[in-house]
C-alpha cells in the first residue's frame, strides 16, 4: 500500500513536470540569429510549432509592430511556402541613412503550396530586419497561425508585469544594447548560408519535442524533475525504514 501511495505521488509530479514543459513548445516565438542590436540589422526567426496531431500548419501571418515601424524586412525563399511582404504607408515618416523612409512593413505572410508543418514538427521562418528602434528594449508581433482544418490560433496576447504568461502569448524580441557603429551585418544571405535549402515539411522542421524549447524552459524541467526524484527517495526511505523496524 505504502509503495502504491509513492508511485501515486510520483506519477502526480510527473505530470507536473509535463504541464510545465508542453506549453512552451506550443507557442510560437521569435528569436535572433545571433545578436539583434538597437539601431542596426538581424536576422530573426519566427519558430512555428504544430501542436495539433490531426492538422498541419498551412498558413503564418507576423504582424510588426506600429509603434515601432521597421522599413526593411527581406525575407529568406523557403522551398513548400509562399511569401507575402505587405508595406503600408507611415503616419510619419523615418530617417534611414540620412534618407526618409515613407512605409513600412506591416506584415508577412508565409502560405504553404505543399503539406506544410506537418504534426509532431516545427518550421523555422527567417527574416532580415532593419534598423531596429533604438527607444526601446523589445519589440512585439502577433503572430496568427491557420491549420489545414481551417483552425486558426491567435498568438497576439501581451504579458503584463506581475502577471501569469498568457495562454496564447505574442512573440516578442528582446533588443541588446546599440553596437559602436549603430550597425548589424546579419542579413537574409547570413540565413541562407546557414541553411541547407531542405526547409519543407520534415526536412528543415525539427521534431517539436527537440532541444529547442528554450533555456528557461529545461531549467524549469530539470527543477521539477529533482522535486521529483527527492519526493520518491523520501517515500522510499521512509518505507525502508518501517520495514526494518517490522
Amino acid at each position: 500500500m505504502r509503495a502504491s501511495r509513492i508511485a501515486a505521488a510520483t506519477a502526480v509530479a510527473g505530470t507536473a513536470v509535463l504541464a510545465l514543459s508542453g506549453p512552451a513548445f506550443a507557442h510560437v516565438t521569435v528569436q535572433p540569429e545571433g545578436t539583434a542590436a538597437k539601431g542596426g540589422y538581424a536576422v530573426v526567426d519566427f519558430k512555428v510549432p504544430n501542436e495539433r496531431d490531426d492538422a498541419s500548419t498551412t498558413k503564418v501571418e507576423v504582424s510588426f509592430p506600429a509603434d515601432h515601424p521597421i522599413a526593411s524586412v527581406m525575407p529568406q525563399p523557403l522551398p513548400g511556402w509562399k511569401i507575402d511582404v505587405t508595406r503600408s504607408k507611415l503616419a510619419k515618416p523615418l530617417t534611414m541613412h540620412g534618407k526618409k523612409i515613407d512605409e513600412a512593413v506591416t506584415k508577412v505572410t508565409w502560405t504553404a503550396d505543399g503539406k506544410g508543418v506537418e504534426p509532431g514538427y516545427f518550421q523555422k521562418f527567417p527574416l532580415s530586419v532593419g534598423t531596429l528602434p533604438e527607444d526601446t528594449d523589445q519589440l512585439v508581433f502577433k503572430a496568427v497561425q491557420t491549420y489545414s482544418d481551417k483552425e486558426v490560433v491567435r498568438w497576439i496576447e501581451v504579458a503584463q508585469d506581475g502577471q501569469e504568461e498568457p495562454e496564447n502569448p505574442a512573440p516578442v524580441l528582446e533588443l541588446s544594447a546599440a553596437t559602436g557603429d549603430h550597425h548589424g551585418t546579419a542579413t537574409a544571405d547570413d540565413a541562407s548560408d546557414k541553411s541547407d535549402g531542405k526547409t519543407g515539411g520534415k526536412t528543415e522542421a525539427a521534431a517539436a519535442t527537440g532541444t529547442e524549447g528554450g533555456s528557461d524552459t529545461t531549467a524549469r524541467v530539470l527543477g521539477v524533475i529533482g522535486i521529483v526524484i527527492g519526493i520518491a527517495g523520501v517515500g522510499y526511505g521512509v518505507l525502508a525504514g518501517r520495514r526494518r523496524t517490522a
